[in-house]
């Protein structure tokens, strides 16, 4: 699968944040990459990837060392295990087949070799592996990048790729970060990006919820993007509902023994340059592609938190409910829900 001095990477999911993820690794000269597509599949099949890049320059038919449109099945296809498997698909554990459905095929649950790496976004998104895969080692992989699939195989990256890795706490597994650093070395390798090795997981978790609780779901729901929202009626917007759900999410982490720096909330208003004008990915799920949300993991798992130490989030719990109204929206249109019958 891979030559002696490279690592096989299997990464499951080929949108904005994957494909920068296998040109990173494989630029390195590190990694031998398998990349898994699913809706993208035949445009890059036949063309490649078209990637304009802050990082990369521009970046035309390129494809990684292997592409699929399958999971592979390691046990019935006879492949030796892949050293890491990186999973960059949305985590939507309310619409099957969850993340464990998903990648156990290529992770056989009695593993001792693969370690899983969780580039995705939210709260305890490693929890239903400690039951699934015991043994297995799981790392997060926490992105700041600002890229987005313009369509099928066509990516632009205008944000530097800044990736912190580090272990999900796992009594089972060897707590040592000699994976960690060893993904780290591979991503970093190509000189292209800024990956470093994060010391406490969900410190830098809960520090990212800060702006993906709050301004994800508020610009999905309002249909406007970052800089359009600071705008929004003078400033008021932010002052009376960015503000009040970011220092909720500050709140609950405190409750559960987490300390954010001083002066986090106005960072993460000013994260994004304002005439950048950045969708956030929320936004684009549902304005330009109809796509299910992640409000799970990134509305549902803080305000769980909070509630369990009697942290008042009204604003969370808010935007949680309208994020589950616009999900059922979805689900409806996609025939996954059935409704009574209009009366005649």
């Amino acid at each position: 699968m891979a030559s002696s001095t490279k690592k096989s990477v299997l990464i499951v999911g080929g949108g904005a944040v994957g494909a920068i993820a296998a040109l990173n690794l494989e630029v390195g000269g590190l990694a031998h990459v398998t990349l898994a597509l699913r809706s993208n599949y035949n445009a890059v099949n036949e063309h490649g990837f078209d990637i304009k890049s802050c990082d990369h320059g521009r970046v035309q038919g390129w494809k990684p060392s292997i592409i699929r449109d399958s999971i592979p099945d390691i046990t019935k296809e006879s492949l030796p295990p892949y050293d890491y498997i990186l999973l960059c698909t949305k985590n939507i554990p309310d619409i099957p087949p969850t993340v464990v459905d998903l990648v156990t095929p290529a992770l056989p649950r009695i593993n001792t070799h693969t370690t899983l790496v969780l580039l995705q976004n939210g709260l305890h998104i490693y929890r239903p592996f400690l039951e699934s895969h015991p043994q297995t080692l799981v790392l997060s992989a926490i992105s700041m990048i600002g890229s987005e699939e313009l369509s099928p195989g066509k990516i632009i990256q205008d944000e530097g790729d800044k990736l912190i890795i580090g272990a999900f706490p796992n009594l089972n597994t060897n707590p040592s970060t000699s994976a960690a650093k060893c993904f780290i070395k591979m991503y970093k390798n190509g000189g292209k990006t800024d990956c470093k090795l994060g010391e406490d997981v969900l410190h830098d978790r809960w520090r990212k919820l800060v702006y993906n609780s709050a301004l994800n779901p508020i610009c999905a729901i309002l249909g406007l993007d970052t800089g359009r929202l600071r705008l929004a009626a003078d400033g008021e917007v932010v002052e009376h509902l960015v503000r009040p759900a970011m220092q909720e999410i500050v709140d609950a982490a405190k409750a559960n023994g987490v300390l954010l720096d001083e002066g986090v909330v106005q960072k993460m208003i000013d994260a994004d340059p304002l005439q950048s004008y950045l969708s956030p990915s929320m936004l684009v799920d549902v304005k330009k592609k109809g796509n299910f949300l992640e409000h799970e993991n990134l509305l549902g798992e803080p305000l769980r938190e909070g509630k369990k130490m009697g942290v008042e989030m009204p604003t969370i719990k808010m935007l949680y409910y309208m994020a589950k109204g616009i999900q059922w929206r979805t689900m409806e249109g996609r025939g996954l829900v059935e409704i009574p019958p209009k009366d005649v």
